[in-house]
C-alpha cells in the first residue's frame, strides 16, 4: 500500500506538459496531416513523393518512400490518438521533420517537380515552412517545455 501510495505521490509531483485546446487542436491536425501524408506515400502520392528522395540514398526512392509512409502513419496516429504520450511522440515527430529536410534541400537543388512545386522558387520557398511543422510538434506537444536542462 505504501508503495502504491508513493507512486501516486510521485505522480502528483512531477510536472506535466503544458496542455490547452489551441494545442491540442494543432495536435491532432498534425496527426492528421501526418497519416494523411502516410497513406499518400504508399498510394495516391508515391512518384511526387519519390521526386524528393536525395540520389544518395543506399535505398531506393521506392523504399524510402514506403518507409517514410509508414512512419508518418504511425507517427500521425500516435499523435493523434495518445495524449498521455504526446510528449516523446512530440519529440519523435520533430526528428521526422528533420530527417526529410534533406529531401526537400535535394528536390530544390536539382529542381525536380512534386506537388506543385514546379519552379526554383516554389522549392525554395517550401523549405522555409519544414522549421515551422518542427516547431508546431514540439509546441503542440509541450515537449520543448519538458526538453531536459543541464543544471547550473
Amino acid at each position: 500500500m505504501a508503495r502504491s501510495s508513493k507512486t501516486f505521490l510521485a505522480q502528483l509531483s512531477e510536472p506535466k506538459p503544458p496542455t490547452s485546446r489551441g494545442r491540442t487542436i494543432l495536435r491532432v491536425i498534425l496527426g492528421a496531416f501526418l497519416v494523411f501524408a502516410g497513406i499518400g506515400h504508399l498510394t495516391f502520392g508515391r512518384g511526387e513523393f519519390q521526386a524528393q528522395v536525395p540520389d544518395s540514398l543506399p535505398l531506393s526512392a521506392d523504399q524510402v518512400v514506403v518507409a517514410s509512409g509508414v512512419v508518418e502513419i504511425t507517427l500521425g496516429g500516435a499523435l493523434a490518438l495518445l495524449a498521455k504520450r504526446r510528449v516523446p511522440v512530440g519529440w519523435a515527430v520533430a526528428l521526422l521533420f528533420i530527417a526529410v529536410f534533406p529531401g526537400n534541400i535535394s528536390q530544390w537543388l536539382n529542381a525536380r517537380d512534386g506537388f506543385g512545386l514546379d519552379t526554383d522558387t516554389k522549392r525554395f520557398v517550401r523549405l522555409f515552412f519544414q522549421p515551422v511543422l518542427v516547431l508546431a510538434a514540439l509546441w503542440s506537444t509541450g515537449a520543448w517545455r519538458d526538453r531536459p536542462r543541464r543544471k547550473r
